[in-house]
């Protein structure tokens, strides 16, 4: 009787061992209540990231990881810093949305040596044997400015107005961008009368450097290719005091409330929409399996200076005011009444918030 009782209870662990071993098996994707995540931001001054690390630290806490979220507030001495504090903490991934490219390349390595996973967000590591890479294919973004601006204007003298050269993503729109305004400027319908690069993607920096372009071209400029709203938000300032606001198209990117704002009074012509809940969830989602060891299937690789970096690239969207509603609002980016709170109410278009 003891020996059918015995053999009863060792067939019954082999059965709960069995039953748990598959639940585990089956949660490990769901189940990262033993991982922490750093997070280093590069400036959680700009509206964007805000956006993005909300999102990011949401999701990946649904799946019961711990987020250390840091922001370096545009300084790359003070990330590279952030970043080998984060390693002292012990975190077993490391996201990173990159202040200078280059710079952030050495830390990065150190973090894979220690055998801390790396992924690039948005912004790429060069020089790094990083681990993956998610944004948005930003060459596709500069093209997407370019062509929204020519076929407003496929003819004149354009400013080209460029992002933070510490950024490796600016380097790409401005690649995107000449893809299709060099063949207009060799056939010459585009005059290209300026360009430069704002240094931290700063409007006040853009405000400047547009002054000085209105003053040296006696304000005969058709057209500014703006990389971003921020850098935008800037040039028309400076367009704003001589009167050419409105009149002068102008791109942007990432449809920040006050670049679509401007975009619905007129004052902007368009933006590029990168879907912040996907990239942001997704990027969680891809920490989450990097770190509970999943295998993940890569669409795409991208050279960074010593691999080609296994990466995730996602589809950016044009905007201008026939598409904000349908785009930016219907998604909840922004809400109807906060784009539109600088426009009189009998000239807003008809929206019943469904």
């Amino acid at each position: 009787m003891k020996k059918m009782v015995g053999v009863l209870l060792i067939s019954m662990l082999v059965f709960v061992l069995a039953a748990c071993g598959q639940d585990a098996q089956e949660d490990s994707a769901d189940d990262a209540s033993d991982l922490t995540i750093g997070l280093s931001v590069a400036d959680l001054t700009l509206e964007r990231w805000q956006h993005d690390r909300d999102i990011f630290v949401e999701t990946a806490e649904e799946h019961g990881a711990e987020v250390i979220v840091q922001s370096a507030d545009g300084d790359e001495a003070v990330q590279t810093s952030q970043v080998e504090n984060m390693l002292t903490q012990g975190v077993d991934v490391l996201v990173i949305i990159a202040h200078n490219s280059d710079s952030i390349g050495a830390v990065a390595q150190e973090a894979v040596d220690e055998g801390v996973p790396v992924i690039a967000y948005d912004r790429m590591i060069n020089n790094a044997e990083i681990d993956a890479y998610i944004s948005f294919d930003n060459e596709r973004v500069g093209e997407m400015q370019a062509e929204y601006i020519v076929d407003q204007v496929p003819e004149g003298r354009y400013f080209m107005m460029g992002g933070a050269p510490t950024d490796n993503n600016a380097q790409m729109f401005r690649d995107g961008q000449m893809n299709i305004i060099e063949p207009l400027v060799d056939s010459g319908d585009i005059e290209i009368v300026g360009d430069q690069w704002a240094d931290d993607w700063s409007a006040s920096a853009a405000l400047e450097i547009m002054e000085n372009a209105l003053t040296a071209n006696n304000n005969e400029i058709d057209a500014v290719v703006a990389s971003n709203d921020n850098t935008a938000g800037g040039a028309i300032q400076a367009l704003a005091a001589e009167g050419l606001d409105g009149e002068v198209a102008i791109s942007g990117q990432d449809a920040d409330l006050a670049g679509v704002q401007r975009i619905v009074e007129g004052t902007q012509t368009m933006t590029v929409y990168k879907q912040i809940h996907l990239i942001a969830s997704e990027a969680a989602e891809l920490a989450v399996s990097v770190g509970t060891g999943e295998d993940i299937d890569f669409d795409d690789e991208i050279e960074n200076g010593v691999i080609d970096v296994p990466s995730v690239l996602l589809d950016p969207i044009a905007v201008d005011e026939s598409n904000v509603i349908e785009t930016v609002i219907e998604d909840g980016f922004h809400s109807f009444e906060d784009v539109y709170s600088n426009v009189p109410e009998d000239e807003r278009p008809d929206y019943d918030g469904e």
